[in-house]
């Protein structure tokens, strides 16, 4: 961590020497003295980082390099805010009102001339450089310190980050079969002894062994599905929060998510929800040893039809002797011809036959080392898939740390090995996951867009710091630092999450750097006085606050902020506005948000703002100042009548112009009809080049046909690159040459309608555009009347095409 931390504020000094501004009296000489301090102690981190393990002092000195480095990475950016904010100011001023749309410049990193320190600015331009002082002296005693520790001195060389196919090994599985057969058939069987109707049965063994995965092996079997009505899985890590499961176990029965926390009322309602079912429960991960505990979430289950199965997965033999000892499943190593099949699959396969040959002789003796645990075989497997040569194989044979005695657990030895062989910026990122709990399921966009707001990804090859992110998440897939992939139709990853041995190895590389705590109830009041959380920039509050007190405009660091599902959110203070590091704001589904503040175009530095599902959400003009943004799930436009009435000034369809980044899926929705077609030809969609996937939706559309309507739709020329298009009641003339891959047609009244009003459309009286180009064609045939559909002929629709009915036709 610190190797990383120390390379990103080395970069920032050099930029502020750089600069061809006079700096504050002093301040230039403290910032060289600060960079050769760094620098210094830079070429001995790798050293240190291995040594801190086995070496308390130089862990303890780690320690201390790490605490200066923080507090120096905050000094830097309170300065960069505060000038940041004098810019603004400035053209605001020059620009005369706050709509105008002239702050669209990224500012950089910057040291102000003295003369940009005025008023106010002053006593804080001279208390950073005091404290960029102090900090410099601290700084120095701890390079001078690195001399008794004797480190070897390494300096890396330009990291050549190669991008593997994160998604070509993934979920592959060796051997098991014998033990899947064995756990199915426990299954499927007859009934329990002595009665019972619902069977528990244990699967323990060492963490990384692989419970889990044959856990998830039987579950989805054939049989298995076909033998039970309802199968839900629930992950317990951590305490055996009763509450907990039992919401999640009624969340599987019923579908819905109940708010009820007592435990009573939970237990009546799994007691009438199994009633008759014949059910497959599991738990995976249990830890809780206390039988009164266990009985209370049993109790209720037995009710269930008989043939009913607990399938739980444990480390601890005392767990698994308590719920079922008669029926415990002990899950053994590997083989070891097994385990060189998983390690081979991931490390060799894809290699020349005489490159491979080569190296199996090693790659043999290393598998020895996994000692039969598959998690360990993939984690080894993911790290020689990036050595080369045979050198580098006997390099990690031959490490000292598998010598490591004073490592909590022996299965993390593998673990070090693949994490000192990270890149800095990597290792970071990995590190930033311990923030998620246990099984928590990782989606990968937002992880890349907080590794983005932690300023944890370098520049590679002038690529945008989303594609960097892309690299570096796929850079532990192959490593095998994510599991259990969630995949779209094409394969491509989207989620994940992290094996909980994986989960502890982090814990214990950040146990003295990263704590979390878990909010329940009425302690969500105090986490929201925001009192110690000056600094953060990181923040999620979901599921909690009606509103968000203005004390959040205090968080000047913020870079991150995810108020999503906060169900009864139905405004933003203004102090919001403040916030003008600020790079992602998720408000996802806070369905009872209608405005944000009207200062909203301030946030300069806003690259994400995530609003699906704020059905009555209005947003302000200012948003259009927001030129750098490139995330905008979705707008609704208002008809002008709207807009001439409204008190603040609103978003329009034309504020689009200048919005050029917006990437990924976009929505519009139409709330009333455009009286001209203005607006439309002002949005310039057609130079919206990195959009994917745009929806056009009229939803006032009354079924009638609208000339105005049809104009405003030809306006919106969608960008040529636009690979999916979904247009709902409508269909425009510039779908005649358009390259895309897939279209969507939903409530279309020009191809489905009554006679009085498709005759116009009729086979060689209208003017519908030909589709038989576009390869996957979807008509949803919703809201659509039987007699007089106008059909598609056999020329119009591609014999490839894909044609979904959906909805009820009548």
């Amino acid at each position: 961590m610190a190797e990383a931390l120390i390379s990103m504020l080395i970069e920032q000094l050099a930029s502020i020497i750089q600069q061809e501004v006079r700096l504050v009296v002093g301040v230039k000489k403290e910032v060289a003295k600060l960079t050769s301090n760094f620098k210094d102690i830079e070429v001995v981190l790798e050293n240190a980082e291995e040594r801190q393990v086995k070496e308390v002092g130089v862990r303890q000195w780690l320690e201390r390099l790490k605490d200066v480095s923080y507090e120096m990475d905050d000094v830097l950016d309170l300065w960069s805010t505060e000038i940041l904010k004098q810019q603004i100011q400035q053209q605001e001023k020059a620009a005369g009102n706050a709509g105008s749309t002239s702050t669209t410049k990224k500012v950089c990193f910057c040291i102000p001339a003295p003369w940009f320190c005025f008023g106010r600015q002053v006593v804080l331009c001279h208390d950073i450089a005091l404290k960029i002082q102090e900090l410099n002296e601290k700084l120095a005693l701890i390079a001078s310190e690195r001399q008794k520790y004797e480190f070897q001195y390494t300096k890396r060389g330009i990291e050549q980050i190669v991008r593997q196919k994160s998604s070509s090994f993934v979920g592959k599985t060796f051997g098991r079969v014998d033990e899947k057969d064995k756990v199915v058939e426990k299954l499927v069987s007859g009934s329990g002894q002595g009665g019972e109707t619902c069977l528990v049965i244990p699967i323990t063994g060492m963490g990384g062994i692989g419970k889990t995965t044959l856990a998830q092996l039987a579950y989805n079997d054939e049989k298995v599905q076909a033998h039970f009505n309802t199968r839900i899985w629930v992950c317990v890590p951590g305490p055996f929060d009763e509450i907990k499961i039992a919401k999640a176990i009624i969340e599987g029965l019923k579908k819905e998510t109940l708010a009820s926390n007592e435990l009573q009322t939970l237990k009546s309602i799994i007691h009438e929800s199994v009633k008759g079912k014949k059910f497959l429960i599991v738990l995976d991960d249990v830890w809780n040893q206390d039988y009164r505990k266990w009985e209370q979430l049993k109790l209720p289950l037995q009710n269930g039809a008989v043939g009913s199965r607990i399938l739980v997965t444990t480390r601890k033999e005392e767990v698994a002797r308590m719920v079922g000892a008669h029926h415990m499943v002990n899950l053994e190593v590997l083989s070891e011809e097994n385990c060189w099949a998983l390690f081979y699959h991931i490390a060799l396969a894809n290699r020349e036959k005489n490159e491979s040959k080569v190296l199996e002789f090693v790659g043999k003796e290393i598998v020895k080392k996994c000692k039969g645990l598959p998690l360990l075989a993939k984690t080894m497997g993911g790290l020689m898939c990036y050595k080369k040569t045979k050198k580098e194989w006997e390099d990690v044979l031959n490490s000292k740390i598998w010598k490591l005695d004073v490592v909590e657990e022996q299965v993390f030895q593998p673990l070090l090995l693949s994490y000192y062989d990270l890149a800095p910026a990597i290792k970071r990122c990995l590190l930033y996951c311990v923030i998620f709990p246990k099984d928590y399921e990782i989606a990968k966009d937002e992880l890349i867009e907080l590794w983005m707001s932690q300023n944890y990804l370098n520049s590679i090859e002038n690529k945008e710091k989303e594609v960097v992110g892309k690299i570096y998440f796929d850079n532990l897939v192959t490593r095998s630092f994510f599991q259990e992939f969630k995949e779209d139709e094409l394969g491509n990853i989207m989620g994940c999450k992290m094996h909980d041995v994986v989960h502890d190895f982090l814990q214990f590389l950040t146990k003295n750097e990263c704590l979390v705590s878990e909010a329940e109830g009425g302690n969500n009041k105090r986490i929201m006085e925001f009192d110690g959380y000056k600094k953060v920039r990181h923040l999620t509050l979901m599921f909690a606050p009606e509103e968000v007190p203005n004390e959040v405009g205090e968080l000047v660091h913020l870079r991150y902020l995810n108020l999503s599902e906060n169900f009864g959110l139905m405004k933003l203070p203004n102090t919001m506005c403040n916030l003008i590091n600020l790079q992602t704001l998720r408000l996802i589904r806070c369905w009872a948000l209608e405005r944000l503040p009207e200062g909203m175009g301030k946030l300069i530095n806003l690259q994400h703002l995530h609003v699906i599902g704020c059905v009555d959400l209005k947003l302000p003009k200012g948003i259009a100042r927001l030129t750098s943004l490139q995330t905008l799930d979705e707008v609704c436009i208002h008809g002008d009548d709207d807009i001439d009435n409204n008190k603040e000034a609103l978003f329009e369809l034309s504020d689009l112009r200048n919005m050029d980044k917006l990437r990924g899926s976009f929505l519009i929705w139409f709330g009333k009809d455009l009286k001209d077609t203005r607006q439309a030809k002002e949005a310039h969609l057609v130079n919206k080049n990195c959009l994917v996937s745009l929806e056009l939706s009229f939803f006032f559309n009354t079924w009638q046909p609208n000339p105005i309507q049809e104009e405003t739709l030809n306006a919106l020329q969608p960008p040529p690159n636009l690979e999916s298009l979904s247009i709902v009641r409508t269909l425009p003339n510039f779908l005649r040459n358009t390259p895309l891959k897939e279209l969507v047609i939903d409530g279309n009244y020009l191809l489905y309608s009554p006679a009085p009003i498709a005759q116009g459309c009729r086979k060689g009286k209208g003017e519908r555009p030909k589709i038989s180009h576009i390869p996957n064609i979807e008509v949803h045939k919703e809201f659509v009347q039987k007699d007089g559909v106008y059909q598609i002929d056999d020329d119009e629709m591609p014999s490839a095409a894909f044609t979904s009915y959906s909805g009820n036709v009548y």
